[in-house]
C-alpha cells in the first residue's frame, strides 16, 4: 500500500504529524528489528491448542516454536536496547504487578509446576514490553506491525482453506473455519480478523493508507471472519468501530460520511437479510444452548459455587490452562479470579480503566481512535474469552493501545553542542602579547 501497511512510518514523521503542533521531528526512526520482535510476540501468543492440522504437528513441537519465539523476542529486544532505556508506562507497570501476583499465587504449586513455567513466560513477555516501551511515542508504527503479522497469520488460514477445505471446515467445529496449517480455533481466527479489519478501516479514515490497499486486507479478512461464525469477534468489531469512529466525528468529515453510510447499510441489512443474519448468529443452536452461552454459564456457575479458602479468594490458585473441572472457563474475569484471585481481578480492571481513562482525556486523533477500538474490543471479548491475566493476544492488543496513547517523545536536539573554551595558560598569553 502506498504509504500505508507495506511501509512503516517513522515516529515523529507522517505517523505523528499534527499530534504536537510545533514539535521537531525525531532524528531517527524505530529500528526494523523492533518489528521483528513484535512479530515474535505475535507468534508466541498464537497458542498450541486448536484443530487438527493437515500435517499433524506434535503439541511439544508447537510449544517449542512459540516459547522459542518469546525467548528470541526478549533476546533481540535486549540487543536493540542494550542500555535498557525504557519509558514510564502505567500499563506495563500494572502488568508487572499482575506478574508479581501470579508468582505469589503460583508459589504453592497448587496448579503444579506448569504454573511456574507460565510465570516465567509472563516474565519474558512483560520484560520484552518494557524494552520496547522506549519506542512507544504515540505513532502508528506498531499498528502497521500488528496488521502485517496478523494478516500473515490469516494468510496461513486462507492457504489451509484452499489446500484442504475439509480440514479447514471440520464437522467437529460445526463447519466453522479453523487453522488447517497451524492449529487455530474459530474464536482465534475471528479475533485476528476483527482486529485488523478495525485498525485498517481507521487508517483509511485517517488517510494513512489508500483504499485499494486497505481492501486487500479488509475483504479477505471479513470473509474469514464470516466463515468462523464468531459472534464475540463480530460484535466487538462493530461496537469497537462505532466507538472509535464516534470519537472522530466532530473532527473528521470522512468519519462522519463513513458512519452515515454504515448506519444506512446496517438498516438495509437488518431489514432485507434478517433471517440470514439470524441463522448465522444462532449457528444452528437451540434457544437453551444459546441462552447459556454454549455451556459457558454452567462452568461459570460451578466455578463461583466452588468452596475457596481466604488465600485462594484473594490470590487464586496460580496460573493454569484457564479451565475449571476440565472445561474451559472462557471468561477473562472468572479465569483471573480463579488463578490470581480478587487482587488479580482488581489489577486487570485497573488496566482497562486506566487505558480507557487516558484515551478519553486525549484530544481527538487517529491514534486515540485506534486505542479506543482496541480497548473496547478487548473489554467486550473478555466476557466470553480468557486471556487478560496471562501472555495472550489480548494483552498484546492492549500494549498496542498503550503505545498509541503514549506522549510523543521529546525531540532530540539537533543543534551542534557548544565546544568548551580551551584554557590558555597566563604565561602563553603574555608571550603572544610580546
Amino acid at each position: 500500500m502506498d504509504g500505508g501497511l507495506t511501509r512503516g512510518g517513522l515516529p515523529g514523521g507522517p505517523d505523528t504529524a499534527g499530534t504536537q503542533p510545533g514539535a521537531e521531528p525525531r532524528p531517527a526512526g524505530t529500528p526494523r528489528i523492533v518489528g521483528i520482535v513484535w512479530g515474535l510476540l505475535v507468534l508466541n501468543t498464537l497458542g498450541s491448542a486448536g484443530a487438527k492440522t493437515i500435517v499433524p504437528l506434535p503439541r511439544s513441537l508447537i510449544q517449542m516454536v512459540t516459547m522459542g519465539a518469546l525467548v528470541a523476542a526478549f533476546a533481540l529486544a535486549l540487543v536493540v536496547n542494550p542500555r535498557l532505556r525504557i519509558r514510564s508506562s502505567a500499563y506495563v507497570f500494572l502488568l508487572t504487578l499482575l506478574l508479581v501476583m501470579s508468582v505469589i499465587s503460583s508459589a504453592n504449586l497448587e496448579s503444579g509446576f506448569g504454573a511456574l513455567f507460565r510465570c516465567f513466560r509472563l516474565t519474558l513477555f512483560v520484560g520484552t514490553l518494557w524494552l520496547l516501551s522506549r519506542w512507544w511515542d504515540g505513532g502508528l508504527t506498531f499498528v502497521r506491525h500488528h496488521i502485517r503479522m496478523y494478516f500473515a497469520v490469516l494468510g496461513s488460514v486462507a492457504a489451509g482453506l484452499v489446500v484442504s477445505p475439509g480440514a479447514a471446515l471440520p464437522d467437529l467445529y460445526g463447519g466453522r473455519l479453523v487453522g488447517a496449517l497451524w492449529p487455530l480455533t474459530p474464536p482465534q481466527i475471528g479475533q485476528y480478523a476483527a482486529v485488523i479489519i478495525g485498525l485498517t478501516v481507521l487508517l483509511v479514515l485517517g488517510r494513512r493508507t489508500d483504499r485499494a490497499g486497505a481492501a486487500v486486507v479488509v475483504a479477505p479478512s471479513f470473509v474469514l471472519l464470516a466463515l468462523t461464525h464468531t459472534r464475540t469477534a463480530t460484535l466487538g468489531l462493530f461496537i469497537g468501530l462505532a466507538l472509535a469512529i464516534g470519537s472522530l466525528i466532530l473532527t473528521s468529515a470522512a468519519a462522519r460520511r463513513f458512519f452515515t453510510w454504515a448506519v444506512l447499510c446496517a438498516v438495509v441489512a437488518a431489514v432485507g437479510f434478517a433471517s440470514a443474519l439470524q441463522a448465522w448468529f444462532l449457528r444452528g443452536q437451540s434457544k437453551e444452548n444459546f441462552s447459556n452461552l454454549t455451556g459457558r454459564a454452567k462452568v461459570w456457575d460451578a466455578l463461583l459455587a466452588a468452596p475457596r479458602s481466604t488465600s485462594e479468594t484473594l490470590f487464586g490458585v496460580g496460573l493454569g490452562d484457564k479451565s475449571f473441572g476440565g472445561l474451559p472457563i472462557d471468561n477473562s474475569w472468572l479465569a483471573v479470579y480463579n488463578e490470581q484471585g480478587l487482587i488479580g481481578v482488581t489489577l486487570v480492571a485497573l488496566i482497562i480503566i486506566v487505558l480507557g481513562g487516558v484515551a478519553l482525556l486525549r484530544p481527538p486523533s487517529l491514534q486515540r481512535a485506534c486505542a479506543i477500538f482496541l480497548i473496547s474490543y478487548c473489554a467486550i471479548a473478555s466476557y466470553t474469552e480468557a486471556g487478560l491475566g496471562d501472555a495472550s493476544p489480548y494483552l498484546l492488543h492492549l500494549a498496542l493501545a498503550a503505545s498509541l496513547l503514549a506522549a510523543p517523545a521529546e525531540a532530540a536536539r539537533l543543534s551542534t553542542p557548544e565546544v568548551p573554551r580551551r584554557h590558555i595558560p597566563r604565561w602563553a598569553r603574555r608571550s603572544e602579547v610580546t
